[in-house]
């Protein structure tokens, strides 16, 4: 239990001290106490009485020796994967003692790797990082943290401390069977920068093909190059080139699909007619397109909420109840796919 720090008007940290929670808490139960359980309020509000204390907009986050910093890195900041959860993240943390510092990887370890380096010279609250692929120095490093530390955008049953996030594999091996069950025969794959999710999304894909025998190499066609609309186009138009015989596609994201549906428009293609569809991710534009494309749908915003409810659990000493949460993922069907098996 931290001493109350000198005379005067008493901190939110002198509340959580006198209520034995962590200051994040306190700031939550004030804010929105139908975020944390009765008897967290009732000891939290017992706190607030006994000490006479008023909530001030400019108190100090954390009386501790640590920062009030959250460290975020992931590996890119235009991808709206990823700005959907920074929104979750910041949206948690708004109001309260703790602070958002990010980082951008630039899917670059050792760029990730320096970046989870500084984060820690600074003593963070937590910290959250994207994916489960660390270097193994990265990772000998966040293993020693001592703070709270959560993985997310993938499930894994050995997370360093604690993740959040959904399986890429079976994401893409759903989105095979999608294929096959709709009728379609010669089914293939367009795929760009191919980091290690989009890598395991395809092999789920080719495992979904491969039990049905319809699994064919030369109808994948795989860039390191940064993924686009653009990109989409070309590639799909190389692939018809060479394989004018394909009668499906899936990509590893929706902005490859979205270019894949403008490159089957300019070569004259009916969607799903003469080329099926189907992206991941579901980002808002495959709704709206025209014909509407099909994709996986993962919860973004849940992931980037769930990271937050799990370092305020590890905070306050109270878990959280499961180090590895799968919030799963949706196939969400649309015109593109839609051909009558």
């Amino acid at each position: 239990m931290r001493k109350r720090r000198g005379a005067g008007r008493p901190t939110i940290a002198d509340v959580a001290d006198r209520a034995g929670v962590s200051t994040i808490t306190v700031s939550r139960a004030l804010r929105d106490p139908a975020k944390v359980s009765e008897a967290l309020r009732e000891r939290i509000d017992a706190a607030v009485r006994k000490l006479d204390y008023v909530p001030h907009s400019h108190a100090s986050a954390l009386a501790s020796s640590r920062s009030n910093i959250v460290g975020v890195i992931v590996p890119s900041l235009t991808n709206n994967v990823f700005a959907d959860t920074l929104r979750a993240i910041y949206d948690e943390l708004e109001q309260g003692p703790l602070q958002v510092q990010l980082g951008n990887s630039r899917y670059v370890a050792a760029e990730e790797e320096r970046l989870i380096r500084i984060f820690l010279s600074q003593r963070p609250a937590a910290l959250i990082v994207a994916g489960g692929d660390q270097t193994k120095a990265a990772r000998a490093l966040l293993e020693k943290a001592d703070c709270p530390v959560v993985q997310i955008m993938e499930v894994d049953p050995n997370p360093i401390d604690m993740m959040v996030g959904f399986s890429h594999f079976e994401g893409g091996r759903a989105a095979g069977y999608h294929l096959l069950q709709r009728g379609y025969r010669r089914i293939g794959f367009i795929g760009a920068r191919m980091d290690p999710r989009s890598r395991r999304r395809m092999e789920g894909f080719a495992e979904a093909l491969r039990s049905s025998g319809r699994y064919d190499s030369e109808l994948f066609m795989t860039t390191t190059r940064s993924s686009s609309t653009s990109l989409g186009a070309e590639l799909i138009g190389a692939l018809r080139e060479k394989r004018p015989d394909i009668e499906a596609v899936f990509c590893n994201n929706d902005d490859m699909a979205l270019g894949v549906l403008f490159g089957c428009q300019h070569a004259g293609l009916r969607v799903p007619e003469d080329l099926g569809i189907i992206g991941f991710n579901d980002l808002e534009m495959m709704a709206a397109a025209c014909p509407s494309l099909t994709s996986i749908r993962t919860n973004r915003y849940g992931i980037g909420k769930t990271a937050v409810d799990m370092i305020s659990a590890r905070l306050d000493g109270e878990g959280p109840e499961n180090c590895v949460v799968d919030l799963g993922f949706q196939l969400q069907e649309r015109q593109s796919t839609a051909r009558r098996a």
